[in-house]
Order: C-alpha cells, then sequence, then structure tokens
C-alpha cells in the first residue's frame, strides 16, 4: 500500500506589488487624489509636485492576498521631459485626472493617455489599463457633461472613468477599488505574471506602515533613491529603501 503525503495548505497570504502611475495637467489635483486614498485627509495647502513622489497604499484584498500600491505622482509638466520613459517603467495601470472646472485639462487628456502607450505595455505587449478621473465634482462651475466623458472614453478606449472629489471624498474608494481588481483580472489572464517594482529592504527592517509617502531623486536611469517618511507632515524622514527599476 503506497503511503500518500497530505496536502498542506498554506495560510500566509500571497503578497502583491503594483506600480501605478498618476497624471495629468498640474493643478489637477492629482497629489490631493493620492492622499486622499492612502492617508485618508485632504489639504487646500499642498506643494506644487517636482519631478515624480509616489505614495504607498497596503491593502488585504481578500483573505488570500494582500495588495501594495505605489502611486507614482508625475508632475504635470513631466510629459515634456526625458525622464518620462523611466517613470513609467514597469508600471501596470495609470490614472489620468482633469479638473472638471477647467476644460483644457480635459482637453489635454489624450496626450497623456498617447504618451502613456507609447511608453509603457505590460510584459505581453498588451496596454496597461488606464483609468479617468474627472475630479473636483463637488465644484459648482462645471460645463463637461458625463456624456462626453463617456464617449470620449469609448472612442479612446479608456477602461473606465469616475466622478472624483479629493476634497469631499467621492468615489476615491470606489474608483481605485475598480482599479486594483482591473489590475487583478489582467494579471490573471496573463501568460507570464505582470511586471511589479521590486523594493530592497535593509535586513529585518521596522514593520512599515499601511502607507507612506516619498519623494525620488533620480541620480542616473536605472537606480532611483527613495526618501521615504511615514508621516510627510513631520518633517523628519528616512532614507529606508533603494528603488531599483533598471
Amino acid at each position: 500500500m503506497t503511503a500518500v503525503a497530505p496536502v498542506i495548505h498554506s495560510t500566509v497570504p500571497r503578497e502583491l506589488q503594483f506600480k501605478v502611475l498618476v497624471i495629468g495637467e498640474f493643478g489637477v489635483g492629482k497629489t490631493a487624489v493620492i492622499r486622499r486614498y492612502t492617508e485618508g485627509h485632504f489639504s487646500p495647502y499642498y506643494k506644487l509636485t517636482i519631478g515624480v513622489d509616489f505614495a504607498v497604499k497596503t491593502l488585504d484584498w481578500d483573505a488570500k492576498t494582500k495588495v501594495t500600491i505605489q502611486m507614482w505622482d508625475i508632475a504635470g509638466h513631466e510629459r515634456f521631459g526625458h525622464m518620462t520613459r523611466v517613470y513609467y517603467k514597469y508600471a501596470v495601470a495609470a490614472i489620468v485626472v482633469f479638473d472638471l472646472s477647467r476644460p483644457p485639462t480635459f482637453e489635454a487628456v489624450l496626450k497623456w493617455v498617447s504618451d502613456i502607450r507609447e511608453k509603457v505595455t505590460l510584459c505581453d505587449g498588451r496596454p496597461i489599463p488606464v483609468l479617468l478621473l474627472a475630479n473636483k465634482c463637488d465644484i459648482d462651475s462645471i460645463t463637461i457633461q458625463p456624456e462626453v466623458i463617456s464617449n470620449f472614453c469609448k472612442q479612446h478606449l479608456i477602461d473606465a472613468w469616475f466622478l472624483t472629489s479629493a476634497k469631499e471624498d467621492i468615489n476615491i474608494g470606489d474608483a481605485m477599488k475598480w482599479l486594483v481588481g482591473r489590475i487583478l483580472e489582467v494579471r490573471s489572464s496573463s501568460p507570464a505574471p505582470a511586471p511589479v517594482v521590486r523594493t530592497l529592504a535593509p535586513e529585518d527592517p521596522p514593520e512599515k506602515p499601511s502607507s507612506y509617502c516619498c519623494s525620488m531623486v533620480c541620480s542616473e536611469p536605472g537606480v532611483v533613491l527613495a526618501w521615504c517618511t511615514a508621516n510627510p507632515d513631520d518633517g523628519v524622514g528616512m532614507v529606508s529603501h533603494w528603488l531599483i527599476i533598471f
């Protein structure tokens, strides 16, 4: 009689990391959207982003899956810079944000979407998912109608769009929940694992909070130094990770 070894099911959840770009014209609320999602609050006093910052949010997607989202906040003027290809590399999704009260920022969405599709794809060559956020929906002076946005997304193959307000916390969580679900859906249908950002931490690192923010300094293509702080308002930071994007 042949003995059969018992099947042992691991109780350790899988941990996935995904890099998500947050792009759009300056002043549309990209940083506010990121802070609302990762930190749960809004401030009217955000400084203009220079280059790129990123924030990290970790969530328990289900009993078997923990997901870490690295949200890369790309400055509005960076579309014209030579570093965007480096910033975009290994992204698995993009959020394009525009300001409902400023029609020119909506007109610029297609340029940002085209820039993404020219510079980054999934590992199997497919375009990365794109989510459009029509931000500042709490403002009264809105002239862009929802039908126009819906038709625009269908015409340009944008996966989904949401009316949002970082100030009033409208649809930020729902939009991000949709995006994470879409990333996992695309990943499961890919013949090879979707690319993820590898974060190399020192030995025996202290436990990280579920969200934190970083500023990026690019010394050369291939190496990015992340200056991280658990609380971006305390003015104290420590170099805790080297982010290698090759």
